[in-house]
């Protein structure tokens, strides 16, 4: 394959575009620089999930919570962990106080050129019900790390497909809370009082004192 070959492009829509390179069509999008992908851990060791209809799939998908960047005119892109902040505000209404960038890489590279940031988030606190904005209809799950799998397996049973870019979240999300595990915790040292002597003490150690002399 000609890796220098021109994209030439077939098919542009508002948000997406169809293009080949020498013989390999793809998909790629025209109004954003990527996506951010929110590994969002609360403080009880939870998983914060979204459950939304998808059109393409026509279906329900239970997904980590995302969002596109560079999306928005006039938004800044300097700094991906913003975004990955409002996005899960939006969608989950947590507010992260901290956020970590963890990996990049695409999507599907058969298929499109898009690549997604993920993003530790901790330091949790919910501010509102999340749900999303205008169009978006998110229902937000919050489930305990160690019952996700489960979880999810019930979810597929009752016709709802999983984006398995939550597995790669849960991998995510259980290093840190191993990393979290073998840091001891900071162990607090009492000043030492002095031990103060009793009368009793302090007159059998005057009475040797004088039999010295």
């Amino acid at each position: 394959m000609n890796l220098n070959a021109p994209v030439e492009v077939l098919a542009e829509g508002k948000y997406m575009r169809m293009v080949r390179r020498g013989t390999w069509e793809y998909a790629e999008r025209n109004s954003a620089l990527g996506a951010v992908v929110i590994v969002a851990v609360t403080p009880d060791r939870e998983l914060v999930l979204v459950e939304q209809h998808r059109v393409p799939v026509n279906a329900a998908v239970i997904e980590l919570p995302a969002g596109l960047v560079g999306d928005i005119p006039g938004e800044s892109t300097d700094d991906w962990g913003v975004q990955a902040k409002r996005e899960l505000l939006e969608e989950t209404g947590f507010d992260a106080r901290r956020v970590k960038h963890l990996a990049t890489g695409p999507v599907s590279a058969g298929f499109g050129s898009e690549k997604v940031d993920f993003y530790l988030a901790t330091g949790l606190k919910r501010v509102h019900a999340g749900g999303g904005v205008e169009h978006e209809n998110i229902t937000v799950h919050v489930v305990p790390l160690n019952r996700v799998p489960a979880w999810l397996n019930r979810q597929r049973k009752r016709g709802v497909l999983v984006d398995l870019k939550v597995y790669a979240g849960l991998y995510f999300a259980s290093v840190a809370a191993t990393k979290q595990k073998a840091v001891p915790p900071p162990v607090s040292r009492e000043p030492r009082k002095s031990a103060k002597k009793s009368p009793s003490a302090k007159r059998s150690t005057d009475s040797k004192k004088r039999s010295r002399r």
